[in-house]
């Protein structure tokens, strides 16, 4: 229905971002809201729209790329909008579409709510078919995605988004003082809070 929408971002929470455009402001959810920023310059944010009985979520997304491979994840027996959403938190799709195409379980069952029979369901409805989302599905170097902005508040927000996406406190407690030894924005804490959590696994 929509493609995408170009507004200003004039919020951004744990769980979605507010996009203003023509005086409406529409609440989207995205894998990582804080990979937005409020500024006064028009933000292009690629949308899906997911309609369910008690509820219509809008979904935004950063990349083209991203979004592509969230309405290939819901086709999975097992995996919702916000499982989904979870596993494209990390801002890599290509490391997910990586390890699909390699049958690598051990990765895709470190991210939330994906289990083995989750993970080998997404091995056999998605390998093969997520070549026309990149040209290239090689490992990206996990180096190159930090910021180096600091804010306050920032690893608590980080926290809080990565509770909101199904990490559990158990989970979380385990790499918060790796966190805390650096300084960094919030999205830089997701970020590497992200790849601290899938190498735990």
């Amino acid at each position: 229905m929509y493609d995408y929408i170009k507004g200003l971002v004039t919020r951004v929470t744990p769980e979605y971002i507010v996009l203003e455009q023509q005086g409406i402001g529409w609440q989207v959810m995205t894998p990582n809201p804080f990979a937005f920023h409020v500024t006064e310059e028009l933000q292009q944010v690629y949308t899906y729209l997911h309609v369910r009985e008690d509820a219509q979520l809008l979904i935004g997304f950063k990349t083209l790329e991203q979004r592509e491979l969230f309405r290939k994840l819901i086709t999975v027996s097992g995996i919702g909008p916000k499982g989904a959403l979870a596993i494209l938190a990390n801002g890599l799709p290509s490391q997910v579409v990586s390890a699909i195409e390699r049958e690598d379980e051990g990765f895709l069952v470190q991210f939330p709510g994906v289990g083995k029979k989750t993970a080998r369901q997404m091995i056999l409805d998605l390998k093969g078919k997520l070549h026309d989302l990149f040209t290239e599905i090689d490992m990206p170097d996990s180096e190159d995605t930090l910021l180096t902005l600091a804010e306050s508040d920032a690893l608590d927000e980080a926290l809080l988004a990565l509770s909101a996406l199904g990490y559990s406190e158990r989970e979380l407690k385990k790499v918060k003082p790796k966190l805390a030894d650096v300084d960094l924005d919030t999205e830089g804490y997701m970020r590497l809070a992200l790849q601290l959590l899938l190498k735990q696994g």
